[in-house]
């Protein structure tokens, strides 16, 4: 086992690699015995794109999963480099003036990046940006949480976020953060052209210099007692109204 490999885990998870990064696939180790419909579509899938299966007691496959939910069935799985930030530049322009990406500045949580992920192979966004510092690596848990859309969106870890951003800004972005303070909400800002909406990480929220390299901040009005939202829910109701915008849905 490489360096770079890694177990995913779960049904839904080592299905879409099979699907969407099937290069990547190494291997599949599935439960002996177990009679699961999915598990044997699963299995028969890999054999027939020649990739190894392998039949392994319950015991064996919980040591291997590490305590990960495996559901019967867990991959062996090479991870795929993040793209390059070079790259940025090209979706961007690719994207005709509808631009939607992601930044999030420091979520650390596996969990919380993998349902972020989810929400924006959802939402249709056009890149993911991390920085490569204080947040959670692409490993089999964010994988797993994702439902595979790690493997479906573009992920690029940057160096230096404020660069980044200052750059998309230059290509023609508009970079809105989200921010409980703000005066302005998301449901009266215009998100139809290029836009990147910025989520803070678990805590802190956005970093300083994120901050006042954002176009804008806005929130999400809360009128009940909470004062925030977990940044993956939060995420999620932030891209859904870029695209609720972008389908006709802006008065």
């Amino acid at each position: 086992m490489s360096k770079s490999d890694q177990w995913i885990s779960g049904i839904n998870a080592v299905a879409s690699a099979l699907e969407h990064d099937i290069e990547h696939v190494r291997e599949i180790l599935v439960e002996a015995g177990n009679k699961n419909v999915r598990i044997t579509e699963i299995e028969e899938n890999a054999r027939r794109r020649e990739i190894s299966v392998r039949r392994v007691t319950h015991q064996a496959l919980e040591g291997i999963a590490g305590g990960l939910r495996h559901q019967g069935v867990i991959a062996r799985y090479e991870a795929a480099k993040p793209m390059d930030e070079a790259e940025l530049a090209g979706l961007i322009e690719a994207a005709q003036g509808k631009a939607l990406l992601l930044v999030l500045d420091g979520v650390q949580d596996p969990h919380n990046l993998g349902a972020c992920l989810r929400s924006a192979a959802a939402a249709g966004v056009t890149a993911v940006i991390m920085p490569k510092d204080k947040a959670a690596p692409l490993n089999a848990t964010v994988r797993k949480t994702s439902a595979g859309a790690a493997d479906r969106i573009p992920v690029i870890s940057v160096t230096n976020l404020a660069r980044t951003l200052r750059a998309i800004k230059d290509a023609g972005v508009w970079v809105y953060g989200m921010d409980g303070e703000a005066l302005g909400l998301i449901y009266q800002t215009d998100f139809t052209g290029n836009t990147a909406i910025v989520m803070g990480g678990e805590g802190e929220g956005m970093r300083r210099l994120t901050r006042e390299h954002c176009d804008g901040l806005v929130k999400i009005p809360m009128p009940g007692e909470m004062e925030s939202l977990n940044v993956s829910v939060a995420t999620g109701i932030a891209l859904f109204e870029v695209v609720r915008q972008r389908n006709g849905g802006l008065k």
